[in-house]
């Protein structure tokens, strides 16, 4: 038999070099988001680039993501009407364009998920990469390792390559919960690997100093847990849970004494320990506003336009709920409200599933019911990797639907 025999067809071949730099594409994209010191930030080109040729080549939007979709669009129309109620317009049509650009990322995250499931595992290990890099350099700068380092660095907080402690932090969490996964169900000789990036991250959030992205990670870490002893039938891997829970108490109890000792972390650590800051319960603070906004929705349905809010109070919303109602109007809040809670209950159904993509799902779903808790206390509208998450969760929605169906086909006798 000749050699020609066994070479590969040329069109197999194309296939799968076509394959390999799409998904390197994909990944490089994944690696930007968590570099975000100056907007427009190199994320935002990259996606925009790659989603418009991604769009010319056939980006497949299934069935199974319109909903998606269609809520996504129906929230930035009520932003384009609540804009109409605007006499000066400002950056509006910016901010809005970047809505829809978050928007899409969203679809285009589910769409190629959905059409390649293999994309899942690059992508996490792409965005842990990321947060190792990024809380790296934010530990850097908190603790000015190096001259320059305090670039990293904002309030005499860890912010890494982000504008905002608030956002860093919350970006590191789903690397985090991630690697948790990985060093409660992998192997006992790979946990080494795991557990140094693991601290890593949880340094950086650590030193974020953020409350918000302490509780995201908090939370997100117990839902796993109880996800991962329901899931299992398995005594021993229960007890495993068990016990590897406790020894990471432990050590996080026994670092957190450690960080203690270091100057300036006391003080800041308690400051930001506290449940109720003076800018929350101050006359016109976070929950102040919190009031005046929802009455101001009475008044005004169709909302009063992005960014008026802050310009009139002083602060904006600190409320994704406000803020749907106040930027994009009831149009715009009924769309998001009713898009969260799809997503929570059709993400639901795949938690306990035996499926390739369900670890990841389930690493996703936890972390975006963190950030669903988190919007009540931060504006969530703008965080990329939000609508990361958000695309990551229809992914699998979509590919479980897909499975449902041809199980379905598969079941009906010829």
């Amino acid at each position: 038999m000749s050699v020609a025999a066994h070479e590969l067809p040329a069109g197999a071949v194309n296939a799968k070099l076509i394959a390999l730099i799409s998904s390197a594409a994909i990944v490089l994209g994944v690696l930007l988001s968590g570099f975000v010191i100056r907007e427009p930030a190199p994320y935002e080109i990259y996606m925009a680039g790659l989603i418009a040729v991604w769009a010319v080549f056939g980006l497949r939007i299934s069935r199974a993501i319109m909903p998606l979709v269609t809520l996504l669009v129906l929230f930035n129309i009520g932003g384009m009407i609540a804009m109409t109620q605007m006499a000066d317009l400002m950056d509006t049509p910016l901010y809005l364009a970047v809505s829809l650009f978050l928007a899409l990322t969203a679809v285009f995250f589910a769409a190629v998920t959905e059409a390649q499931p293999g994309l899942y595992r690059l992508i996490f290990n792409a965005w842990v990469c990321s947060a190792v890099v990024t809380a790296t350099l934010g530990i850097a700068g908190y603790f000015g390792l190096f001259p320059g380092a305090e670039i990293f660095t904002k309030f005499d907080r860890a912010a890494g390559a982000f504008q905002d402690p608030n956002v860093f932090g919350p970006y590191l969490a789903l690397p985090g919960i991630y690697l948790l996964y990985r060093l409660l169900t992998g192997s006992p000789a790979r946990m080494f690997l795991y557990a140094v990036p693991l601290l890593i991250v949880v340094a950086g959030i650590f030193f974020s100093f953020s409350r918000g992205a302490w509780g995201l990670f908090g939370a997100s870490a117990a839902l796993l847990l109880i996800a991962l002893f329901l899931q299992s039938a398995s005594g021993r891997f229960r007890l495993r849970i068990i016990l590897m829970s406790i020894a990471a108490v432990s050590l996080l109890l026994v670092a957190l004494l450690v960080m203690l000792q270091i100057p300036g972390v006391a003080e800041m650590l308690t400051t930001r320990a506290q449940l109720v800051q003076d800018y929350d319960a101050a006359r016109l603070g976070r929950f102040a506003r919190y009031v005046i906004g929802f009455q101001l929705a009475m008044e005004q349905p169709l909302g009063i336009g992005p960014l008026v809010f802050g310009q009139i109070y002083g602060e904006d919303t600190h409320n994704i709920w406000l803020k749907a109602l106040m930027d994009y109007g009831w149009l715009g809040f009924a769309s998001w409200a009713i898009m969260v809670f799809w997503t929570i209950a059709a993400g639901f159904r795949l938690l306990l599933r035996n499926r390739p993509w369900q670890p990841f799902v389930l690493c996703a779903y936890v972390v975006f019911l963190g950030h669903v808790a988190l919007g009540s206390v931060i504006d969530t509208d703008h965080w990329r990797h939000f609508y990361l998450l958000l695309g990551l969760i229809w992914g699998g929605i979509a590919l479980e639907y897909r499975h449902q169906r041809n199980a379905g086909l598969t079941a009906v006798p010829a």
